[in-house]
């Protein structure tokens, strides 16, 4: 099933009940929330909090992305805070099945993300923990960064894996996608796309979300 996840990274901050309440209008399924330390990466965004506050605003599936040193430490504020989906990064600190066993014990959906230098096959240990696995298709840290094309063959190796296995797992991509470079995340096997720019910044939101899906359903 195809999903969109917007990233309100790319919103109006001064206007989020507005820019949330818009995106659930158009079409999305969820939002896309990134959480930066200016540590993990070299941005700051916004803690759990902020995403509290969030919540208020929107009862769509909230997907939080934590890009940050030591997620295990921060899970029980996200969750609390209104997180439906929290991913983290196996390049972090914190150990993998410990904190990927804490978010499903908190009752939110477990997922992993990989840096584009990190092979894909080092989620494969921890497949059967996780609801989700996000390819990051720019280098983490900032938006408006170009589509990362060369991440596709990783999206291609996990889809295989998961279908060897038997698995039912959403693979997200993030970074860059857009109407021109959709197709290319779907036919590798994503259903899960992570737009900032492309609908926030679009004339009509939309339109845009429903060409996305369009686009990718194609593949599935």
């Amino acid at each position: 099933m195809i999903k969109i996840s917007p990233s309100i990274l790319s919103c109006d901050y001064s206007r989020m009940g507005e820019e949330f309440e818009n995106m659930k209008k158009c079409g999305a399924d969820w939002l896309h929330i990134d959480v930066m330390d200016g540590h993990f990466v070299p941005n700051i965004t916004l803690g759990a909090p902020i995403v509290k506050c969030m919540r208020k605003c929107s009862d769509l599936i909230f997907d939080v992305h934590l890009m940050i040193s030591d997620p295990k430490k921060y899970i029980p504020d996200f969750v609390k805070a209104g997180a439906d989906v929290i991913t983290f990064h196996i390049e972090s600190d914190s150990p993998v099945d410990e904190t990927l066993d804490l978010i499903k014990e908190s009752g939110c959906v477990p997922a992993l993300s990989v840096k584009p230098g990190t092979p894909v096959e080092e989620v494969f240990p921890y497949l059967d923990k996780v609801g989700m696995v996000l390819v990051m298709t720019v280098e983490p840290g900032f938006g408006g960064q170009s589509f990362m094309a060369d991440m596709m063959p990783k999206v291609e190796k996990l889809r295989a894996e998961i279908t060897k296995r038997g698995l039912d797992i959403d693979i997200q991509v993030d970074g860059g996608v857009s109407l021109k470079t959709v197709e290319q995340c779907a036919k590798a096997g994503a259903n899960v796309l992570v737009a900032g720019s492309a609908v926030f910044g679009a004339d009509d939101p939309k339109e845009a979300i429903s060409g996305l899906r369009a686009l990718a359903a194609k593949y599935f």
